[in-house]
């Protein structure tokens, strides 16, 4: 391609010919100007998603009304007992009618503290969500209000009330609001974590033993969920949370759906798997086997569970490890293995 020098022209200079490609040749004399086409790469607007049609919520429809007529049902048979009662003798009807109060009084103060457990729940997982949007926006006003809300949520924890002492003062000195979180979460997660990691531990721990033990598998079963259950309650009230009865079902349920969006128990069975095929399944007895495999397990829970309650998200930290866990049970199991195959011999 040859170079020309820059030249200077007029628009309605009649010289100036205005040709379509590079080959076409233009008259002696002429000056042939060969347009260049257009490339950008301007933004497509993306069309609009169609919004999605709400069903009717026809579920709940079904549970509320069902739970109305068993509330109803149960209502008219208290209210026919006291009758009865009193049918009887005033004295029966009066206690009765004093032990349906104390119920009700009761079943109020249940429902409250179950409510109070769900809106802490509620307000942990909405702390976790706006760090996650602090993390990636850097927004420094977000940082401290997310860090004032962290020191609330951990005010009942006295081990780290300095911690919290020293956050508060780091609130005005630092400027960018990731910097803030992540010193946030060395300073008042960093003890929990560990805490956290060895309640896992220990729990993965007992259950193995106990389920190695163990020969009915029925009772196996149910010391597991038992232990699991107790194991979430633990953590979920070490990371603020404290849930009752329906927090925790739903703190469970919200593990399990995080177990299969992260795909965390097909990890644990390729963790399983490597660590059991180098040998350590040779060592052990079948039945032992099956608790070390159960204590796997649980730890993979605990681990979710943690990921899961934990009001800031591992940016600064590293999450515990099931390898780390993992390991450390196995070589549990395998020290106290040749004791009690000598004990069952």
């Amino acid at each position: 391609m040859t170079q020309r020098k820059p030249q200077a022209f007029r628009l309605d200079d009649p010289h100036v010919i205005v040709a379509e490609h590079e080959k076409e040749r233009a008259p002696r004399g002429s000056v042939r100007v060969v347009p260049e086409p257009e490339n950008f790469d301007l933004p497509v607007p993306a069309a609009p998603a169609a919004p999605t049609r709400r069903r009717f919520p026809w579920g709940a429809v079904f549970w509320s009304s069902l739970g109305g007529l068993v509330a109803l049902g149960l209502g008219l048979a208290t209210a026919r007992l006291i009758e009865d009662l009193y049918a009887r003798a005033e004295a029966l009807g009066a206690l009765g009618a004093a032990l349906a109060a104390l119920a009700a009084l009761a079943l109020a103060v249940i429902g409250t503290r179950e409510a109070i457990a769900l809106l802490r729940l509620g307000a942990i997982e909405r702390l976790r969500a706006r760090a996650d949007a602090a993390l990636i926006s850097d927004d420094r006003d977000a940082a401290r209000a997310i860090v004032r809300a962290l020191n609330a949520t951990l005010a009942a924890a006295p081990p780290l009330a300095h911690a919290r002492a020293e956050l508060e003062r780091h609130l005005t000195e630092i400027i960018d609001g990731r910097d803030l979180l992540h010193i946030a979460e060395r300073q008042l997660m960093a003890p929990l974590d560990r805490e956290a990691s060895q309640l896992v531990a220990r729990t993965a721990t007992r259950v193995s033993i106990v389920t190695a033990v163990s020969s009915r598998a029925a009772v196996d079963m149910l010391f597991v969920a038992v232990a699991a259950l107790g194991m979430i309650r633990r953590l979920a009230a070490l990371y603020g949370g404290r849930p009752g009865f329906l927090g925790l079902m739903r703190l469970t349920r919200h593990i399990i759906a995080h177990l299969a969006l992260t795909g965390g128990m097909a990890a644990g069975d390729g963790l399983i798997q490597q660590m059991l095929g180098h040998g350590v399944a040779a060592k052990l007895s079948a039945r032992l086997g099956e608790g070390v495999l159960n204590g796997l397990f649980t730890a993979r829970l605990g681990l979710a569970a943690i990921e899961v309650a934990r009001p800031l998200p591992f940016a600064a930290l590293a999450a515990p490890r099931l390898a780390d866990i993992a390991g450390d049970l196995l070589r549990r199991r395998g020290e106290d293995s040749p004791q009690q195959q000598a004990a069952g011999d």
